[in-house]
């Protein structure tokens, strides 16, 4: 039924519907993609960090109480381990520390739609190298 001046009011409130639903399905899917994929970063920089905190300096582990690392053996260990994942990073090593950022492109399947194709998503983790864990009493 048509009346007077109404005539396709129906399929604009169905088109603009249609794309707030498209919107807000975009926002959950591909929402809960980039939370995930934060997630996943930090994962695998720390990951990354404690693969690099293992580049031990041996003739200073010999010569000390601590652990000290070699800067050059560290780095290769963390990059080496950042290597086998679909992530960049930079890696910094001073004194005992390891620290590593990443990044890597995230798709949105859904909002690339809407014209937000993708959005880089980052990283970071720290690690330290110590000679033992112990628990005190």
């Amino acid at each position: 039924l048509a009346i007077g001046g109404e005539r396709g009011t129906v399929t604009v409130f169905v088109v603009t519907m249609t794309t707030a639903l498209l919107l807000v399905a975009g926002l959950v899917f591909d929402g809960g993609r980039m939370i995930a994929a934060r997630r996943d970063a930090d994962a695998v920089a720390a990951a990354a960090a404690r693969a690099g905190a293992q580049g031990l300096d041996e003739a200073g582990l010999r010569a000390t109480d601590a652990a000290p690392l070699d800067p050059a053996a560290a780095q290769a260990r963390a990059q080496r381990y950042l290597a086998a994942t679909p992530y960049t990073g930079n890696v910094a090593v001073v004194g005992d520390t390891v620290s590593v950022d990443v990044a890597r492109i995230q798709d949105l399947p859904i909002l690339s739609l809407g014209g937000v194709g993708s959005s880089t998503v980052t990283g970071s983790g720290t690690a330290i190298a110590v000679r033992a864990v112990t628990e005190r009493p």
